[in-house]
């Protein structure tokens, strides 16, 4: 569905987004980044500081070349003279190849470390940051924001050193050839220095807003094009919209990307200017009465050459400093991802169990559980102990407090106070994995990975057998139907499994939750859109998987939790009523209500 369009006020998230773009990156923690690729780095250098120095030969040699092997016809020397020019360009070149094939591999290891930190962090994200958060915007981060990086970081260390010390070893052998010259040259460096530190503050205003902007672009397409985003778009007549919206992030940023790329280019054409007026000067400069006879021929053309090059090492250098200017936006992006907490996380003191072993028996303690931003608990004071094996069913109206009791029990979320323990141990002591492998959940809407049938039973499970993989389909009740596709188990299922119905669905979900065998399962309204003739073969797949397992079931339809072991009515957060059908029947209360 299409957002409206922008107004002149900021909403919360972008001013969000202009506080994160805001902030300080400090160039230490950048430089950090690099710290496990010091030897090579060192390697680097060293190689860059000998090719700069072996470089520095050719206007030495150019000059005997000229002032005495030429004028002299001394052959021998000149072949010597121009052999050792050759070999200069050889060896330099040999050095350029391995001083970018080093860089390169130290650089897509950064960008590899970096993106692989910033997906295992978002990992470690509670649910409730993924709910807040547009899915364009986290992949925006990862993709368009490293991948704008990937020029500075693969090359930054190494442009710097490279044209730093090329620079300097000009700068020195322009002032060997002759001091006098080197004071003209000088007067370019105010203006480069100026000139580059405007471009840099300018590109790097334009690179965070042109990062928003494809953030937003990636929303849109994401929203847009998903199989959902489609279906909705379609029903409710909003394609020219999207279309629409489309079309304007994407104007947005081709504006966005000239002034980015014209933000340099008149910088550009002043440098060029001036340091095309610069040979203009030393030539002057050599052939006034008051200088003229002071140098040789050999020198004006050597010190012409070398002022020549500078222009090229001293304008990559200064861009350097723009691009890392510019880019700190992004970095700013990617360590805003890094920073945030984790709120549900590994314990530093964890207890080591083997799921296997593990009973069952689960209590909830007083537990009270407030939204962040909210005012009012989703839980107030719940207790309630579901003996291990048996069956308890969560009832109540919508936003009573069922499901979000459902995600404390699976560790989702962590609750404010009291706490929920397994086998008496209480849920933070146990390590992420081992509580995924103990505690299972089916909800409502069930995720299908764009991959085939197997392979979406085998996620719950990699190391699962065909035969077992099969043996847990049979279970689900779904095997024969997995079997009637033209490729069974090796059908694709499409995106989010939309070429299976929702009872389908379920059962596939079933069946992968049987393979990780878990013994606590958690059901939220698994079969609430389930028309009956689905629900009652769903609800019996359902019984095989609750068959031996602690099961908390969240339920919308009452005749699904007629037969559990324990009934809990919730309302507000609270516990009203407890007991089994019969017996919340016969006290006429909310339980009773809720039936009629």
């Amino acid at each position: 569905m299409p957002r409206p369009s922008r107004s002149p006020e900021l909403g919360p998230a972008q001013r969000a987004a202009e506080k994160a773009q805001a902030r300080e990156v400090s160039l230490r923690r950048v430089g950090a980044l690099f710290v496990h690729h010091r030897s090579p780095l060192a390697v680097v250098v060293a190689i860059i500081v000998a090719s700069s120095i072996i470089a520095m030969a050719s206007p030495f040699l150019l000059r005997e070349i000229i002032d005495v092997a030429i004028p002299q016809q001394k052959v021998s020397l000149l072949v010597r003279l121009v052999g050792g020019m050759v070999a200069v360009a050889a060896v330099t070149s040999i050095f350029g190849v391995l001083q970018t094939w080093i860089s390169t591999r130290v650089g897509q290891e950064v960008m590899h470390r970096l993106r692989t930190d910033v997906f295992t962090h978002l990992q470690k994200q509670s649910i409730a940051f993924f709910t807040r958060t547009r899915t364009g915007e986290v992949q925006s981060r990862i993709t368009n924001d490293i991948g704008g990086m990937q020029s500075v970081v693969t090359s930054t260390a190494t442009s710097i050193a490279s044209n730093l010390t090329t620079t300097v070893a000009t700068a020195v052998a322009m002032i060997a050839l002759s001091w006098r010259l080197s004071l003209i040259s000088l007067v370019v460096m105010p203006p480069a220095i100026y000139l580059s530190r405007r471009v840099a503050d300018l590109r790097r205003a334009i690179t965070a807003q042109r990062q928003r902007e494809l953030a937003d672009l990636n929303v849109t397409i994401e929203e847009g094009l998903s199989i959902s985003g489609v279906q909705l778009s379609k029903t409710l007549g909003t394609s020219a919209a999207l279309i629409e919206r489309f079309t304007k992030t994407s104007e947005r940023l081709i504006d966005l990307q000239l002034r980015s790329d014209l933000a340099g280019r008149w910088r550009m054409a002043s440098m060029s200017v001036i340091f095309a007026a610069i040979p203009a000067a030393i030539y002057l400069s050599a052939g006034l009465p008051a200088t003229a006879g002071h140098m040789t021929i050999g020198t004006l053309v050597a010190f012409t050459a070398l002022q020549q090059n500078l222009f090229r090492p001293l304008m990559s250098l200064l861009n350097v400093g723009v691009s890392i200017t510019s880019s700190l936006a992004l970095f700013a992006r990617i360590f805003e991802y890094l920073d945030l907490p984790v709120e549900v996380d590994d314990p530093a003191d964890a207890v080591r169990i083997d799921p296997s072993s593990i009973r069952g028996d689960v209590r909830i303690e007083d537990v009270t559980f407030t939204y962040p931003g909210n005012d009012t608990a989703a839980l107030a004071g719940v207790d309630l102990t579901v003996p291990a094996g048996d069956t308890l069913a969560l009832v109540g109206e919508t936003g009573s407090g069922k499901s979000t009791l459902g995600s404390l029990v699976a560790r989702l979320a962590d609750p404010t106070a009291g706490r929920i323990t397994i086998d008496g141990i209480d849920l933070r002591r146990f390590r992420l994995e081992d509580l995924a492998q103990v505690v299972g959940v089916v909800s409502q809407e069930t995720y299908l990975l764009h991959t085939t049938v197997r392979e979406n039973l085998r996620y719950a499970r990699p190391a699962a057998t065909d035969e077992q993989i099969e043996a847990a389909a049979r279970a689900a009740q779904v095997h024969d139907l997995i079997a009637s596709l033209p490729d069974g188990y090796d059908t694709m299922v499409g995106s989010r499994g939309h070429r299976f119905s929702g009872g389908e669905k379920q059962r596939l979900a079933i069946a992968r939750t049987l393979l990780r065998d878990p013994r606590v399962l958690v059901l939220d309204e698994a079969t609430s859109a389930l028309d009956t003739a689905t629900e009652r073969a769903v609800q019996l797949a359902f019984d095989e998987l609750a068959r031996g397992r602690t099961t908390i079931t969240i339920a919308h339809r009452l005749s699904t939790v007629r037969d559990a072991d324990q009934i809990a009515v919730l309302d507000h957060g609270r516990i009203v009523e407890t007991g089994t059908h019969e017996a919340l029947l016969e006290r006429h209360g909310q339980y009773a209500a809720l039936s009629v």
